[in-house]
């Protein structure tokens, strides 16, 4: 079996022939039209809302949300539309289409081109969004846990809001797109750090694919309303990455559809629960540092009995991802310490990343955990009190002779590509 690493994989030579294999069914989606057709056909036919070309009838300016870098969106094939129905209902609406950097780093140009095409690059009306500058951000209101929602005056001053997205699992939000478009979005950074706050973290809802009781959801559609998010175009991509299931309209119902239909796909459920779980984060790019890696991680912990070894698969060549991230599991004095501080950490206290370092902390603590990755890496994770194993069979090596030769073995060659359900 090939287990995804970096650009080229790993090979898992020792036999694993009794082994539970947990899988998503992403790779038998198969689109019923091609990508364009697909979005085109989901705008005509909108979920709970009038059309676009309605929507912008009678507006002075239209503001569309588009995902930054970090985020996979075939944009090529959803922008182009947008914007012809825009101004097939107003052809005098004064548009701008504002990048949704959420907590992340600009935009560079060339990263925009690549993503929206040169025509729209270099003909469009573009900001970016920056959660740093509170300047270029505006307070609109309250959201349900008591933190103020300040967004991008750029959205909150618009006559008509719209966003492109997609929907995949996400490790505590329950899944991407719709309403993550606002928050974190476009978001000033108290919004964002009181939403990633330790007690919503903390909660058993905010996990990959649930999204009713999840109080990071709540207050993300919440957001949303406030913001008076109007329209939404979803996709749903296949292993390549292109469209294979478009969503539009109504930002609540279309996000609920596009969730829905995606979840029949990437829903698994272990017979039993594994004494030892070995997953990966899907190769390159995501695995390309220990913090991307937690998400992959999670796939493991739901799979896993108390006490269980879980292995990841992550070359992190690119280092841990974070100092603050690093130094915390590095600088504590122990993982009980550690939470503890977390937990009464309160919501406008929030660290910038904390919320990563507090769910790997969450399993570390349940859980051994060893990071099949780059050997440069070694001394770094074991810094971080995580363990380090050159490759998958000595990592199952360890893992057999912990847990026993008779321990179940689990494994989820792509753990960010699961729901995995108890």
């Amino acid at each position: 079996m090939r287990i995804p690493y970096g650009t080229t994989g790993l090979e898992l030579k020792r036999d694993v022939s009794g082994a539970e294999v947990l899988e998503s069914a992403i790779g038998t989606l198969k689109a019923q039209a091609s990508e364009d057709d697909l979005v085109r056909q989901a705008m005509a036919n909108p979920i709970g809302s009038p059309t676009l070309r309605q929507l912008a009838q009678g507006k002075k300016t239209a503001t569309i949300i588009i995902s930054d870098h970090t985020r996979p969106v075939p944009s090529k094939h959803i922008l182009p539309f947008m914007l012809e129905e825009l101004r097939q209902g107003n052809p005098d609406i004064d548009i701008t289409l504002l990048i949704a950097t959420g907590f992340h780093r600009p935009t560079t140009h060339e990263e925009l081109v690549n993503k929206v095409g040169e025509k729209i690059a270099n003909e469009e009306k573009f900001v970016c969004h920056d959660s740093r500058d509170a300047e270029s951000n505006v307070e609109i209101g309250v959201l349900p846990s008591g933190a103020k929602l300040v967004i991008d005056k750029v959205a909150a001053q618009t006559d008509l809001l719209v966003a492109e997205g997609f929907i995949e699992p996400h490790f505590f939000a329950g899944f991407s797109g719709g309403r993550k478009s606002i928050l974190p979005g476009v978001c000033d950074q108290v919004t964002v750090l009181g939403n990633h706050c330790a007690k919503f973290i903390d909660s058993p809802y905010a996990r990959t694919g649930i999204l009713e009781g999840n109080p990071l959801h709540n207050d993300m559609v919440a957001a949303a309303k406030l913001a008076k998010l109007q329209y939404i175009v979803n996709v749903v991509i296949d292993e390549d990455k292109h469209v294979a299931a478009a969503f539009a309209g109504d930002p609540f119902q279309a996000h609920e559809q596009g969730c829905a239909f995606l979840k029949g796909y990437c829903r698994v459920k272990p017979e039993k629960k594994g004494d030892i779980v070995l997953t990966s984060n899907g190769g390159a790019p995501l695995d390309q540092n220990v913090y991307q890696s937690v998400k992959g991680l999670t796939a493991a912990e739901a799979a896993a009995a108390p006490g269980a070894v879980l292995i990841i698969s992550a070359r992190c060549n690119d280092g841990t991802g974070g100092e603050s991230f690093y130094r915390a599991l590095r600088d504590c004095s122990s993982l009980d310490e550690l939470m503890d501080r977390i937990l009464a950490t309160p919501m406008d206290k929030t660290d910038p990343d904390q919320w990563e370092y507090q769910i790997l902390c969450r399993m570390m603590r349940k859980h051994r955990i060893i990071f099949v990755s780059d050997p440069a890496m070694q001394q770094t994770l074991e810094e971080m009190k995580l363990e380090y194993a050159p490759d998958l069979d000595t990592a199952l090596d360890r893992a057999f002779a912990d847990k026993g030769p008779d321990a179940h073995l689990v494994l989820i060659p792509n753990g960010i590509s699961v729901i995995v359900e108890p």
